[in-house]
């Protein structure tokens, strides 16, 4: 046991507590599908904001991004400063569609654009997604912390928060997550606050005082959001996030159901712009720390990047505070896959299921639900004991996305600013890009390729891509989306054009329109809200340029 009485007692309170809340929440869904996996259409842009937030930020997030930022810098702040970005056109662009085509998953937003072929692809690709990259790793991250502070094998440590979580998410659908995930941001932002205000006192007490003497005592640019070169060069970075974050913030349906339970248009586009305006915190509550972490412990902690936060928590707060960060540790792992596995139960009933047997009826279609939530989480648990193999934690959930994201990106973007993309367009893409993407995770990614090419003279697996042929993975993402988008294009071309009247439905008629369809309504119009998160940003990227 590395952790008192009192923290363990807090950790177990609050496990047994948001349990109950969930269970309690979802109480009251019924046996209605819309119920169970869109809370009913209900929920306003406040709750749909942290839900998105809390659903992203895990305990990938807090252990990875602590990591990255003692070994790398703050330059992997840019996967937090960039995402707002994404957020303005999730809610500018995507979210209106959505919301009025009134659809209950992406892959039925797909059936509307194109067909029924693209629909069951991009569903089969977002089981896969949630199971290998939004459970499997967490569970993997969240057991890392959990083993550090009490003396429990780390099999144990995912199997226990898996079954709590597991219960109340199978039980109350998304309204048990949303609830449980509004709480669950405050207790995880609280805890992140408290690590870096004590590392920023222990700084103190070593005569560093300013951000000009942190600068100082770090490696040469590590307080630096700008690289010229590296996996995180700045080309990498505009080149290859927006790949990455068209699938996860405005086609990944884990991210986008909470906008899609929106109960208004409104909420539907200032939910995911408040999410924006969260996720500034990041890089100062997660990325900087990790960056004290090196001034303050680098001798300790030595090569082992990811066990920074723990260190820091470990030999910085006091007794009582230690268990509420724990907690909140807890807190983002369990409502990452909370989000997740409700995800998968809605693709599942929804798009597999409800399409092959329409006469099933809505208690049935929850009740597969819940077993698509056991399952997954089964299999995402044997995923996550593979964990040691990811390399960071944080690099490694990139690179699973920078390989699944392009032909998810290239249908959607396409999809709704190109009017004469077909439906066989879309197909091809999504299968060629599926194809080419699960090619380069096998002889790239570290607990694929070391089985499929072996180890090289250090025992460190060979990856061919990265290493071979020199392009981390951020240019991957972006060489499969130009890959994808030539097979969208000219599939498309050799295609019939789609029918002009349904497309109209789906696509804007110019990119334009999606900012200028209607009259600015004041000061809360979405817009204008867009525009001031911009100017937030560019201020955010001159302090640490």
């Amino acid at each position: 046991m590395q952790i008192s009485a009192i923290d363990l007692l807090i950790i177990v309170a609050y496990l047994i507590g948001i349990t109950a809340v969930g269970c309690f929440a979802g109480r009251r869904i019924g046996a209605s599908s819309t119920g169970y996996f869109l809370a009913g259409r209900s929920l306003r842009w406040p709750t749909v904001g942290l839900a998105l937030f809390a659903t992203n930020i895990s305990t990938v997030h807090l252990i990875g991004l602590a990591g990255s930022g003692y070994s790398e810098g703050m330059v992997v702040g840019n996967f937090e400063w960039l995402a707002p970005f994404l957020l303005i056109v999730l809610g500018l662009v995507f979210a209106p569609f959505y919301f009025r085509t009134r659809i209950a998953t992406l892959p039925e937003y797909l059936e509307g654009r194109y067909d029924a072929r693209s629909r069951t692809v991009l569903a089969i690709m977002g089981v896969v997604g949630a199971l290998f990259i939004h459970i499997g790793v967490t569970l993997y991250a969240g057991a890392v912390v959990f083993q550090s502070f009490v003396d429990i094998d780390i099999i144990w440590s995912i199997l226990i928060v898996s079954a709590l979580t597991l219960l109340y998410t199978a039980a109350g659908g998304l309204k048990a997550v949303v609830i449980t995930e509004s709480i669950q941001t405050v207790i995880l932002l609280f805890g992140a606050v408290a690590v870096t205000v004590f590392g920023a006192l222990a700084l103190g007490e070593q005569g560093i005082g300013s951000l000009a003497e942190l600068r100082a005592a770090a490696r040469p640019g590590q307080l630096s959001m700008i690289r010229t070169e590296g996996p995180f060069a700045w080309h990498a970075m505009l080149l290859g996030y927006p790949v990455l974050g068209i699938w996860y913030w405005c086609s990944d349906q884990t991210i986008v159901q909470r906008v899609l339970g929106a109960r208004s248009e409104r909420d539907a586009q200032l939910g995911p712009l408040f999410a924006g305006f969260i996720k500034i915190l990041p890089v100062f509550l997660m990325v900087l720390p990790g960056v004290m972490g090196y001034v303050l412990f680098g001798d300790i902690i030595g090569e082992a990047r990811d066990s920074v936060l723990v260190v820091m928590v470990q030999r910085l707060l006091p007794v009582g505070l230690q268990g509420l960060v724990v907690a909140g540790l807890l807190a983002a792992l369990m409502s990452t896959v909370a989000g997740a596995l409700n995800s998968t139960a809605t693709l599942v009933s929804i798009d597999l299921v409800k399409r092959l047997r329409p006469e099933t009826s809505d208690r049935a279609l929850v009740r597969i639900g819940r077993i698509t939530v056991a399952v997954v989480l089964v299999l995402a648990i044997a995923w996550s004991t593979q964990g040691e193999r990811f390399g960071g934690i944080f690099e490694g959930i990139n690179q699973m996305i920078a390989v699944l994201a392009p032909p998810i990106s290239a249908v959607f973007a396409w999809g709704v600013f190109w009017r004469r993309g077909t439906a066989t367009g879309a197909f091809w893409t999504l299968i060629v890009g599926f194809i080419l993407g699960g090619v380069v995770f096998c002889v790239d990614f570290p607990a694929a390729s070391r089985w499929i090419l072996g180890v090289d003279g250090d025992g460190e697996p060979i990856r061919l891509v990265t290493d071979g042929l020199g392009m981390p993975f951020m240019l991957q993402a972006w060489w499969l989306f130009v890959v994808c988008s030539i097979v969208m294009v000219v599939v498309s071309l050799g295609t019939p054009a789609p029918d002009p009247r349904r497309v109209s439905r789906y696509c804007w008629g110019n990119p334009l329109r999606a900012v200028m369809e209607k009259p600015i309504s004041g000061a809360g119009d979405p817009r204008v809200v867009s525009a001031g998160l911009v100017l937030v940003m560019a201020l955010c990227y001159a302090l640490f340029r």
